[in-house]
């Protein structure tokens, strides 16, 4: 799915009309063009199956691999209540089952899924669930620390709080398996 850039900008410009201000001032002329552009890029996840990213995975030819973390992926989505983004970092961890995939797959992963109006808790399942449809794997554990600006640019404006939500699938939903890798994530600091 694409997003329709044209639409996009007649609905800029009749905001910016709505809140009073002149579309067409010089200062704002070009705006309802550039925040489509912008739009293309923020929601280019949506109708995307984020599973797709895993479709070159490889298989371990028997071998059960122990666990493959990958911490600090910078992610930036758009919360679907205020359209405000919230930014932050996922760290991505799985035990393979039959199959691994090359490591920048896993960021392409969580693009996908912020790629799309959001909340911060769906994206964090949706990352899970991708990589469970995708490798099968015995075990998955998504945490992602975010901060809204919903939460610091209105409302509330807490400039310094962050958001942590967490989803685990297969054995590392025990939380004695998760302690670990919480411990591993916790040394990136």
């Amino acid at each position: 799915m694409t997003v329709d850039r044209a639409r996009v900008a007649a609905a800029v410009g009749e905001l910016l009309a709505a809140i009073g201000d002149d579309p067409t001032r010089q200062g704002l002329a070009e705006t309802p063009r550039r925040v489509a552009e912008a739009y293309a890029d923020y929601f280019s996840g949506v109708g995307v199956d984020a599973a797709e990213q895993l479709a070159d995975s490889t298989s371990l030819e028997g071998e059960t691999g122990e666990l493959v973390l990958v911490r600090g992926i910078e992610l930036r989505s758009i919360c679907e209540h205020h359209l405000l983004p919230f930014m932050g970092t996922a760290h991505v961890a799985y035990l393979p089952g039959e199959r691994i995939v090359g490591l920048g797959r896993i960021p392409a992963v969580v693009d996908t899924v912020a790629s799309r109006p959001q909340i911060q808790e769906r994206l964090t399942d949706e990352i899970a669930d991708a990589l469970v449809r995708g490798l099968a794997p015995r075990g998955v554990l998504v945490v992602v620390e975010a901060t809204h600006g919903c939460v610091t640019a209105r409302g509330a404006r807490q400039v310094r709080s962050s958001t942590v939500t967490m989803a685990s699938r297969g054995v590392l939903a025990e939380p004695v398996e998760r302690a670990e890798i919480m411990a591993l994530i916790g040394e990136s600091r």
